[in-house]
């Protein structure tokens, strides 16, 4: 059923007819990350000392050359920003060739997940998505934000019957309408279909730069379970992008 807020957000069962603004706003809520997680990369104490001596290597081999010293300087930034952004390229082409590849007969077509759209007037304005999950991929990846395994644990004896729980796949509010609610919201119809499927918790993962959203799961009442750095690229990448996937959780 159709909500409405005191901002007239409208939140309702995603139509076919949507896609082509949903696939828009879902990329563009995957790749809008990279950034963050380059300048949160770059300050790490680890990566500056890096740069540094990077750049000094740069000035002396050039003999005193500033420019060879912002040369080698911005290789290294380069490099950094590239394992960021495939990090996050990876993710959502990922994603892009499985789920939300036909989110009519993945969501909509499954009693067990279910995909909503939020409006502002004629403007979809904000996603979100869940996904049923038996008890037996409580060991295996859950793709709520960024991938990744999960850690199991005694938790499992609380979930329903069959050990399900629902996983929050996706979640996407535009920029302009952020800090008015409509995340809150939107992860409240999540808690409200998992309950009335029987689910015994929520479970999201979700990548460490996104610290605005994580702020916003912790205030609704999720917590930390897991931490991990398996982002389903390269190894390497992760490891030089400093990027993890915390895995929360909230029982309902």
């Amino acid at each position: 059923m159709a909500q409405k807020n005191n901002f007239q957000f409208l939140i309702r069962e995603y139509r076919p007819s949507d896609e082509h603004r949903v696939m828009s706003l879902f990329r563009d809520g995957i790749l809008e990350n990279v950034y963050p997680a380059f300048f949160k990369a770059m300050s790490n104490a680890d990566h500056i000392g890096v740069a540094l001596s990077i750049t000094m290597a740069g000035y002396v081999l050039g003999g005193s050359s500033y420019f060879q010293a912002l040369l080698f300087g911005s290789a290294w930034a380069g490099l950094i920003y590239y394992c960021c952004r495939e990090i996050y390229e990876t993710y959502m082409m990922r994603r892009l060739s499985t789920d939300m590849a036909d989110i009519q007969a993945n969501y909509l077509e499954n009693p067990d997940n279910a995909f909503w759209v939020a409006e502002d007037g004629p403007n979809v304005v904000g996603i979100v998505a869940v996904m049923g999950k038996k008890g037996g991929e409580e060991g295996e990846r859950c793709d709520s934000c960024n991938g990744g395994m999960m850690e199991g644990g005694s938790e499992f004896a609380q979930d329903a019957e069959d050990g399900s729980y629902g996983g929050l796949s996706s979640m996407v509010v535009v920029f302009p309408w952020r800090r008015k609610n409509l995340g809150s919201q939107l992860t409240q119809k999540a808690l409200d279909f998992c309950k009335e499927r029987g689910y015994a918790r929520l479970v999201l993962e979700i990548s460490s730069p996104q610290t605005a959203a994580i702020s916003l799961y912790t205030k609704l009442g999720f917590v930390q379970t897991a931490s991990h750095n398996n982002t389903h690229a390269n190894r390497w990448f992760s490891k030089l992008a400093r990027i993890n996937v915390m895995r929360m959780e909230k029982f309902i």
